[in-house]
């Protein structure tokens, strides 16, 4: 167990520990980004993870004389090139947007509370002037609070509640609180899993870690979230609409495929006729 940077006991898969009501000890909450992972085409992520890992050890050849004598197949061995294949990404710079994520979202928190920046450097500040102007309409409400969702033991943090008045996505008058999520690298691929991400906060309650209570959000908007796009070192910040209707759709199927993964028993031995044998050619005879 660890407590993270805002005080919040997890465990070592780093899942929330809430407690239940009835329940002596704390439960582990699947994280939502976790949740909702299982339904996301992996395939692109996969590719690019294969080429950081050739690229980092093509820089650094110390990483493939060690990998000369590890086994792939020998469990210990299977952890060492683990391993080796992290440091190699990080050699080819795999962490370096993940930084740069990390980092202006630290900033972006300080912005909305009208806080100095730390550590702020001139593209930081053209980003985080792009970032105020492009949400200047949204009054932030609350920042970065744990929620969970009881029906589904899922425990995550949204980046923002906001409350809007103006035109909707449809183009007629809103007025609400909605739940929003900052992203800073690319948002092409990953719409369907940031809709169901933010469906499931939509229908969270606050956490409180301290005192292990609960406590309703304000009157979320279920229906529409939005998505703050903030690419890091572009001076450049859109805001979308997303889908929370299909987002919710699509928790759904993911609480289903995540229920049959836990299935068990699919297979059973097979067990041959006494009345006769089949030979190599497939061709039955009785004995």
């Amino acid at each position: 167990m660890r407590t993270d940077d805002r005080g919040v006991l997890r465990d070592r898969h780093d899942r929330p520990l809430i407690h239940v009501p009835g329940r002596d000890k704390l439960v582990a909450y699947t994280r939502c980004t976790t949740f909702v992972d299982c339904i996301e085409d992996k395939t692109a992520l996969a590719t690019w993870g294969k080429r950081m890992v050739l690229a980092g050890a093509a820089r650094d050849p110390r990483i493939i004389t060690r990998a000369r004598t590890l086994d792939p197949n020998e469990a210990t061995d299977k952890q060492a090139l683990n391993h080796l294949a992290v440091q190699a990404e990080r050699v080819a710079g795999a962490d370096t947007k993940r930084d740069q994520g990390t980092h202006l979202h630290t900033l972006s928190e300080h912005a909305d509370r009208g806080q100095p920046l730390p550590g702020a450097s001139p593209a930081d500040i053209a980003d985080l002037g792009a970032y105020l102007g492009a949400t200047v309409h949204l009054d932030v409400v609350h920042i970065e609070r744990l929620v969970v969702v009881d029906s589904l033991k899922v425990g995550g943090t949204p980046d923002r509640i906001y409350h809007y008045r103006g035109p909707g996505p449809d183009g007629e008058p809103f007025a609400g609180a909605l739940i929003g999520d900052l992203k800073t690298g690319s948002v092409e691929r990953g719409a369907l899993k940031m809709a169901m991400q933010l469906a499931i906060y939509s229908r969270a309650v606050f956490y409180d870690h301290h005192t292990r209570t609960r406590a309703p959000l304000p009157d979320v908007n279920q229906r529409w979230g939005l998505i703050v796009h903030l690419p890091a070192g572009t001076a450049q910040c859109t805001v979308y609409w997303i889908d929370l209707t299909a987002g919710w759709d699509a928790v759904q199927v993911a609480k289903r495929v995540r229920e049959l993964r836990r299935t068990r028993k699919l297979l059973r031995p097979f067990t041959a006729s006494h009345h006769g044998t089949t030979d190599a050619a497939g061709i039955g005879r009785d004995r």
